[in-house]
Protein backbone atom coordinates (compact mmCIF):
# COMPACT_ATOMS: atom_id res chain seq x y z
CA UNK A 1 0.00 0.00 0.00
CA UNK A 2 2.99 2.28 0.04
CA UNK A 3 3.59 3.24 -3.16
CA UNK A 4 0.49 4.60 -5.02
CA UNK A 5 1.79 4.54 -8.36
CA UNK A 6 2.15 0.74 -8.14
CA UNK A 7 -1.22 0.26 -6.70
CA UNK A 8 -3.14 2.50 -8.97
CA UNK A 9 -5.55 0.07 -11.05
CA UNK A 10 -5.53 0.92 -14.85
CA UNK A 11 -8.17 3.16 -16.28
CA UNK A 12 -11.06 1.51 -15.05
CA UNK A 13 -12.44 0.50 -18.76
CA UNK A 14 -11.50 -3.20 -18.60
CA UNK A 15 -13.10 -3.83 -15.45
CA UNK A 16 -16.67 -5.08 -15.44
CA UNK A 17 -18.66 -3.51 -12.64
CA UNK A 18 -20.10 -5.73 -10.58
CA UNK A 19 -23.53 -4.79 -8.29
CA UNK A 20 -24.53 -7.29 -5.48
CA UNK A 21 -27.79 -7.57 -4.24
CA UNK A 22 -28.81 -8.68 -0.76
CA UNK A 23 -31.90 -8.07 0.86
CA UNK A 24 -33.04 -9.69 3.83
CA UNK A 25 -35.53 -13.14 3.64
CA UNK A 26 -38.67 -13.02 1.78
CA UNK A 27 -38.06 -9.39 1.11
CA UNK A 28 -38.83 -9.47 -2.74
CA UNK A 29 -35.35 -10.46 -4.39
CA UNK A 30 -36.64 -13.17 -6.26
CA UNK A 31 -39.55 -11.43 -7.68
CA UNK A 32 -37.50 -8.84 -8.41
CA UNK A 33 -34.78 -11.29 -10.12
CA UNK A 34 -37.21 -12.99 -12.30
CA UNK A 35 -38.66 -9.31 -13.47
CA UNK A 36 -35.16 -8.12 -14.09
CA UNK A 37 -34.01 -11.54 -16.20
CA UNK A 38 -37.29 -10.43 -18.68
CA UNK A 39 -36.59 -7.08 -19.03
CA UNK A 40 -34.71 -6.24 -22.41
CA UNK A 41 -32.43 -3.49 -20.46
CA UNK A 42 -30.26 -6.36 -18.95
CA UNK A 43 -28.48 -7.23 -22.16
CA UNK A 44 -25.36 -8.18 -21.77
CA UNK A 45 -25.87 -8.55 -18.40
CA UNK A 46 -24.41 -11.69 -16.49
CA UNK A 47 -26.12 -12.28 -13.18
CA UNK A 48 -24.67 -15.14 -10.87
CA UNK A 49 -27.42 -16.92 -9.07
CA UNK A 50 -27.22 -19.02 -5.44
CA UNK A 51 -30.09 -21.31 -6.60
CA UNK A 52 -31.90 -21.29 -9.81
CA UNK A 53 -34.92 -23.05 -8.39
CA UNK A 54 -35.96 -20.23 -6.33
CA UNK A 55 -35.97 -18.00 -8.84
CA UNK A 56 -38.28 -20.60 -11.21
CA UNK A 57 -37.07 -19.32 -14.47
CA UNK A 58 -39.57 -19.54 -17.33
CA UNK A 59 -38.24 -22.08 -19.81
CA UNK A 60 -40.36 -20.04 -23.03
CA UNK A 61 -37.87 -17.50 -21.77
CA UNK A 62 -34.57 -19.43 -21.83
CA UNK A 63 -32.50 -19.86 -25.02
CA UNK A 64 -29.89 -22.58 -24.72
CA UNK A 65 -28.77 -23.85 -21.56
CA UNK A 66 -25.23 -26.03 -20.55
CA UNK A 67 -25.67 -27.33 -16.72
CA UNK A 68 -25.13 -24.22 -14.83
CA UNK A 69 -25.68 -21.10 -17.79
CA UNK A 70 -29.08 -20.36 -19.00
CA UNK A 71 -28.99 -17.39 -22.00
CA UNK A 72 -32.64 -15.95 -21.03
CA UNK A 73 -34.67 -14.02 -24.31
CA UNK A 74 -33.21 -10.48 -23.29
CA UNK A 75 -30.13 -11.47 -23.39
CA UNK A 76 -29.23 -12.15 -20.02
CA UNK A 77 -27.20 -14.67 -18.70
CA UNK A 78 -27.61 -16.59 -15.86
CA UNK A 79 -25.40 -18.87 -13.83
CA UNK A 80 -25.66 -20.70 -10.60
CA UNK A 81 -22.90 -20.29 -8.16
CA UNK A 82 -21.24 -23.95 -8.05
CA UNK A 83 -19.83 -24.02 -4.95
CA UNK A 84 -17.61 -21.45 -4.52
CA UNK A 85 -18.05 -17.87 -5.38
CA UNK A 86 -14.08 -17.21 -7.00
CA UNK A 87 -14.55 -20.46 -8.93
CA UNK A 88 -17.61 -19.04 -10.75
CA UNK A 89 -16.22 -15.65 -11.09
CA UNK A 90 -13.02 -16.57 -12.40
CA UNK A 91 -14.63 -19.48 -14.99
CA UNK A 92 -17.06 -16.35 -16.17
CA UNK A 93 -13.84 -14.81 -17.23
CA UNK A 94 -12.30 -17.61 -18.66
CA UNK A 95 -15.75 -18.93 -20.91
CA UNK A 96 -16.26 -15.20 -21.98
CA UNK A 97 -12.52 -14.70 -23.20
CA UNK A 98 -12.78 -18.24 -25.11
CA UNK A 99 -16.53 -17.26 -26.24
CA UNK A 100 -18.12 -20.29 -24.71
CA UNK A 101 -20.35 -17.44 -23.43
CA UNK A 102 -21.86 -14.52 -24.71
CA UNK A 103 -19.62 -11.28 -23.59
CA UNK A 104 -21.26 -9.73 -20.89
CA UNK A 105 -21.00 -6.29 -19.88
CA UNK A 106 -21.69 -6.37 -16.36
CA UNK A 107 -22.03 -8.37 -13.30
CA UNK A 108 -24.61 -9.19 -10.94
CA UNK A 109 -24.17 -11.49 -7.71
CA UNK A 110 -26.96 -12.24 -5.79
CA UNK A 111 -26.40 -13.41 -2.41
CA UNK A 112 -28.65 -15.42 0.23
CA UNK A 113 -31.22 -13.45 2.48
CA UNK A 114 -29.07 -14.12 5.84
CA UNK A 115 -25.81 -12.78 4.57
CA UNK A 116 -23.60 -10.57 5.22
CA UNK A 117 -22.86 -9.02 1.81
CA UNK A 118 -19.07 -7.79 2.79
CA UNK A 119 -17.37 -11.16 2.26
CA UNK A 120 -18.36 -10.95 -1.34
CA UNK A 121 -17.20 -7.29 -1.12
CA UNK A 122 -14.07 -8.44 -0.41
CA UNK A 123 -13.65 -11.12 -2.70
CA UNK A 124 -13.31 -8.28 -5.44
CA UNK A 125 -11.24 -6.16 -3.71
CA UNK A 126 -8.28 -8.87 -2.54
CA UNK A 127 -9.04 -11.65 -5.16
CA UNK A 128 -5.48 -11.38 -7.40
CA UNK A 129 -7.69 -12.30 -10.79
CA UNK A 130 -11.23 -11.07 -10.31
CA UNK A 131 -10.27 -7.47 -8.52
CA UNK A 132 -8.41 -7.05 -12.05
CA UNK A 133 -10.94 -8.36 -13.52
CA UNK A 134 -14.03 -7.00 -12.16
CA UNK A 135 -14.38 -3.57 -9.94
CA UNK A 136 -17.73 -3.29 -7.27
CA UNK A 137 -20.15 -0.62 -9.10
CA UNK A 138 -22.32 -0.69 -5.87
CA UNK A 139 -24.74 -2.83 -3.40
CA UNK A 140 -28.29 -2.92 -4.18
CA UNK A 141 -30.45 -3.87 -1.15
CA UNK A 142 -33.90 -4.78 -0.87
CA UNK A 143 -36.00 -3.96 1.87
CA UNK A 144 -39.79 -5.11 2.21
CA UNK A 145 -41.93 -2.42 2.71
CA UNK A 146 -44.36 -4.60 4.61
CA UNK A 147 -42.27 -6.38 7.02
CA UNK A 148 -39.08 -4.27 6.94
CA UNK A 149 -39.75 -2.40 9.77
CA UNK A 150 -40.09 -5.29 11.42
CA UNK A 151 -37.11 -7.19 10.30
CA UNK A 152 -34.89 -4.04 10.91
CA UNK A 153 -35.95 -3.92 14.97
CA UNK A 154 -35.14 -7.75 14.91
CA UNK A 155 -32.01 -8.23 12.67
CA UNK A 156 -28.92 -6.32 13.48
CA UNK A 157 -27.69 -8.29 9.59
CA UNK A 158 -30.72 -6.49 7.91
CA UNK A 159 -29.77 -2.96 9.14
CA UNK A 160 -26.37 -3.15 8.33
CA UNK A 161 -27.51 -4.89 4.91
CA UNK A 162 -29.16 -1.35 4.31
CA UNK A 163 -26.42 1.09 5.73
CA UNK A 164 -24.05 -0.05 3.33
CA UNK A 165 -26.19 -0.43 -0.40
CA UNK A 166 -25.78 2.19 -2.96
CA UNK A 167 -29.75 1.30 -3.84
CA UNK A 168 -31.95 0.07 -1.66
CA UNK A 169 -35.33 -1.05 -3.36
CA UNK A 170 -38.41 -0.87 -1.26
CA UNK A 171 -40.60 -3.91 -2.49
CA UNK A 172 -44.07 -4.92 -2.10
CA UNK A 173 -45.17 -0.96 -2.02
CA UNK A 174 -48.74 -2.44 -3.52
CA UNK A 175 -49.45 -4.19 -0.71
CA UNK A 176 -49.33 -1.13 1.92
CA UNK A 177 -52.48 0.86 2.62
CA UNK A 178 -51.74 4.44 4.86
CA UNK A 179 -48.28 6.29 5.50
CA UNK A 180 -45.81 3.23 6.45
CA UNK A 181 -43.89 3.35 3.55
CA UNK A 182 -43.10 7.06 4.01
CA UNK A 183 -41.71 6.32 8.16
CA UNK A 184 -39.63 3.28 7.01
CA UNK A 185 -38.44 5.38 3.91
CA UNK A 186 -37.52 8.04 6.14
CA UNK A 187 -35.82 5.49 8.94
CA UNK A 188 -33.48 4.51 5.59
CA UNK A 189 -32.46 8.02 4.87
CA UNK A 190 -31.50 8.31 8.49
CA UNK A 191 -29.33 4.88 8.05
CA UNK A 192 -27.76 5.54 4.97
CA UNK A 193 -28.31 9.06 3.92
CA UNK A 194 -26.85 8.66 0.57
CA UNK A 195 -28.49 6.20 -1.04
CA UNK A 196 -31.25 6.26 -3.60
CA UNK A 197 -34.63 4.57 -1.76
CA UNK A 198 -36.49 3.55 -4.51
CA UNK A 199 -40.08 2.28 -4.09
CA UNK A 200 -41.04 -1.01 -6.56
CA UNK A 201 -43.97 -2.90 -7.04
CA UNK A 202 -44.22 -6.63 -8.38
CA UNK A 203 -40.02 -6.70 -8.38
CA UNK A 204 -40.58 -3.93 -11.50
CA UNK A 205 -37.68 -1.74 -12.06
CA UNK A 206 -35.74 -0.68 -14.52
CA UNK A 207 -32.05 -2.09 -14.55
CA UNK A 208 -30.63 1.74 -15.72
CA UNK A 209 -31.79 3.00 -12.02
CA UNK A 210 -29.96 0.14 -9.97
CA UNK A 211 -26.47 0.34 -11.84
CA UNK A 212 -23.63 2.82 -12.23
CA UNK A 213 -23.19 3.60 -8.52
CA UNK A 214 -19.54 3.35 -8.93
CA UNK A 215 -16.64 5.87 -9.36
CA UNK A 216 -16.69 5.44 -13.29
CA UNK A 217 -19.42 7.27 -15.17
CA UNK A 218 -20.33 4.61 -17.98
CA UNK A 219 -21.01 7.31 -20.27
CA UNK A 220 -18.20 9.57 -20.36
CA UNK A 221 -16.15 7.12 -19.08
CA UNK A 222 -14.45 9.09 -16.43
CA UNK A 223 -14.77 9.22 -12.67
CA UNK A 224 -17.88 11.24 -11.33
CA UNK A 225 -16.36 11.97 -8.09
CA UNK A 226 -19.02 14.14 -6.69
CA UNK A 227 -22.03 11.54 -7.76
CA UNK A 228 -19.36 8.88 -6.36
CA UNK A 229 -18.97 10.30 -2.68
CA UNK A 230 -22.34 12.28 -2.13
CA UNK A 231 -20.43 14.45 0.66
CA UNK A 232 -23.61 16.33 0.86
CA UNK A 233 -25.68 13.76 1.95
CA UNK A 234 -23.66 14.20 5.04
CA UNK A 235 -24.54 16.99 6.23
CA UNK A 236 -24.46 17.71 9.68
CA UNK A 237 -28.27 17.73 10.26
CA UNK A 238 -27.91 13.76 10.14
CA UNK A 239 -24.97 13.47 13.25
CA UNK A 240 -27.83 14.51 15.41
CA UNK A 241 -30.61 11.92 14.11
CA UNK A 242 -30.15 9.26 17.18
CA UNK A 243 -32.46 11.84 19.30
CA UNK A 244 -35.95 10.31 17.74
CA UNK A 245 -38.01 13.18 19.11
CA UNK A 246 -38.86 10.88 21.71
CA UNK A 247 -36.56 12.50 24.91
CA UNK A 248 -38.51 12.61 27.44
CA UNK A 249 -41.50 10.07 26.90
CA UNK A 250 -39.86 7.25 28.28
CA UNK A 251 -42.67 5.63 30.17
CA UNK A 252 -46.27 4.95 28.79
CA UNK A 253 -46.57 3.73 25.49
CA UNK A 254 -43.54 5.25 23.87
CA UNK A 255 -41.35 4.01 26.90
CA UNK A 256 -39.73 0.91 24.30
CA UNK A 257 -39.28 2.94 21.88
CA UNK A 258 -35.23 3.69 21.81
CA UNK A 259 -35.39 -0.15 22.35
CA UNK A 260 -36.91 -0.96 18.92
CA UNK A 261 -34.28 1.28 17.34
CA UNK A 262 -31.31 -0.13 18.84
CA UNK A 263 -29.56 -1.23 15.88
CA UNK A 264 -29.96 1.45 14.01
CA UNK A 265 -28.83 4.04 16.48
CA UNK A 266 -25.75 2.74 16.37
CA UNK A 267 -25.37 2.77 12.99
CA UNK A 268 -23.54 6.82 12.13
CA UNK A 269 -22.54 7.75 8.64
CA UNK A 270 -20.57 11.11 8.63
CA UNK A 271 -17.98 12.97 6.62
CA UNK A 272 -14.55 14.07 7.48
CA UNK A 273 -12.15 16.61 5.52
CA UNK A 274 -8.87 17.87 5.56
CA UNK A 275 -7.50 20.81 3.68
CA UNK A 276 -3.62 20.55 3.39
CA UNK A 277 -2.40 18.09 1.07
CA UNK A 278 -1.71 14.81 2.78
CA UNK A 279 1.17 12.14 3.12
CA UNK A 280 0.36 9.20 2.04
CA UNK A 281 2.01 6.76 4.37
CA UNK A 282 0.73 8.91 7.30
CA UNK A 283 -2.56 8.21 6.13
CA UNK A 284 -2.24 4.35 5.60
CA UNK A 285 -0.60 4.38 9.06
CA UNK A 286 -3.99 6.31 10.26
CA UNK A 287 -6.18 3.62 8.14
CA UNK A 288 -4.25 0.76 9.75
CA UNK A 289 -4.51 1.85 13.47
CA UNK A 290 -8.67 2.99 12.51
CA UNK A 291 -8.96 -0.88 10.97
CA UNK A 292 -7.18 -2.75 14.24
CA UNK A 293 -9.36 -1.06 16.72
CA UNK A 294 -12.34 -1.28 14.91
CA UNK A 295 -12.42 -3.41 11.91
CA UNK A 296 -15.49 -4.70 11.41
CA UNK A 297 -17.73 -1.76 12.49
CA UNK A 298 -16.37 0.04 9.50
CA UNK A 299 -19.55 -1.03 7.40
CA UNK A 300 -18.16 1.54 4.56
CA UNK A 301 -15.59 3.98 3.47
CA UNK A 302 -15.22 5.96 0.63
CA UNK A 303 -12.47 9.25 -0.10
CA UNK A 304 -11.47 11.02 -2.36
CA UNK A 305 -7.83 12.55 -1.23
CA UNK A 306 -4.53 15.14 -2.09
CA UNK A 307 -2.12 13.43 -1.80
CA UNK A 308 1.36 14.57 -2.01
CA UNK A 309 2.77 11.61 -3.48
CA UNK A 310 0.57 11.69 -6.49
CA UNK A 311 -0.64 13.98 -9.51
CA UNK A 312 -4.26 13.65 -9.47
CA UNK A 313 -6.95 13.14 -6.43
CA UNK A 314 -6.67 9.25 -5.02
CA UNK A 315 -9.62 7.91 -4.68
CA UNK A 316 -9.88 4.93 -1.94
CA UNK A 317 -12.89 2.45 -1.09
CA UNK A 318 -13.29 0.13 1.94
CA UNK A 319 -15.54 -2.65 3.32
CA UNK A 320 -15.03 -2.89 7.12
CA UNK A 321 -10.72 -3.86 7.26
CA UNK A 322 -10.62 -4.58 3.36
CA UNK A 323 -9.60 -1.83 0.46
CA UNK A 324 -9.49 -1.70 -3.06
CA UNK A 325 -6.05 -0.91 -4.58
CA UNK A 326 -6.09 2.94 -4.15
CA UNK A 327 -6.75 4.60 -7.81
CA UNK A 328 -4.79 8.00 -8.81
CA UNK A 329 -8.01 9.94 -11.01
CA UNK A 330 -6.46 11.89 -14.16
CA UNK A 331 -7.58 15.04 -12.54
CA UNK A 332 -9.29 17.63 -10.24
CA UNK A 333 -12.98 18.57 -11.65
CA UNK A 334 -13.26 21.91 -9.03
CA UNK A 335 -10.98 24.10 -7.57
CA UNK A 336 -11.90 22.61 -4.54
CA UNK A 337 -8.60 20.20 -3.31
CA UNK A 338 -9.68 19.23 0.16
CA UNK A 339 -9.19 15.51 0.44
CA UNK A 340 -13.08 13.82 1.22
CA UNK A 341 -13.54 10.52 3.74
CA UNK A 342 -17.38 9.71 3.93
CA UNK A 343 -18.04 6.86 6.29
CA UNK A 344 -20.64 4.42 7.67
CA UNK A 345 -20.02 3.19 10.55
CA UNK A 346 -21.04 0.91 13.66
CA UNK A 347 -21.42 2.37 16.71
CA UNK A 348 -17.69 5.04 16.19
CA UNK A 349 -18.61 8.26 16.21
CA UNK A 350 -17.26 10.84 13.63
CA UNK A 351 -14.94 13.21 16.25
CA UNK A 352 -12.66 10.67 17.71
CA UNK A 353 -12.12 9.32 14.06
CA UNK A 354 -11.75 13.07 12.53
CA UNK A 355 -8.92 13.87 15.65
CA UNK A 356 -7.18 10.88 15.38
CA UNK A 357 -6.93 11.93 11.72
CA UNK A 358 -6.12 15.23 11.91
CA UNK A 359 -3.16 14.29 14.46
CA UNK A 360 -1.57 11.73 12.08
CA UNK A 361 -1.46 14.04 9.21
CA UNK A 362 -0.11 17.37 11.37
CA UNK A 363 2.79 15.43 12.90
CA UNK A 364 3.44 13.95 9.44
CA UNK A 365 3.53 17.72 8.28
CA UNK A 366 5.23 18.83 11.04
CA UNK A 367 8.16 16.11 10.06
CA UNK A 368 8.15 17.19 7.06
CA UNK A 369 8.63 21.13 7.62
CA UNK A 370 11.59 19.66 10.47
CA UNK A 371 13.39 17.82 7.25
CA UNK A 372 13.52 20.04 4.93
Amino acid sequence: MTDTQQTTTDDGQERLPVSVLTGFLGSGKTTLLKSLLKHPGMEETAVVINEFGEVGLDHLLVEQSSEDTIVMDSGCLCCTIRGDLIETLRSLIRRRWKGEIPPFKRLIIETTGLADPAPILHTLMTDPVISTRYRLDGVITTVDAVNGALQLDNNPESVKQAAVADRILLTKTDMIKGPNPDRLEERLTVLNPAARVLAVSHGDVDPEVLFDAGLYNPATKVPDVERWLQEEAYAEEHQHHHHHGHEGDHDGEHGHHHDVNRHDDQIRSFCISYEKPIDWDAFVEWIEALISVHGSNLLRIKGILNVIQADGPVAIHGVQHVFHPPAVLPEWTSEDHTSKIVMITRGISKQPVEEMLHAFLDAAAQSRQIGS
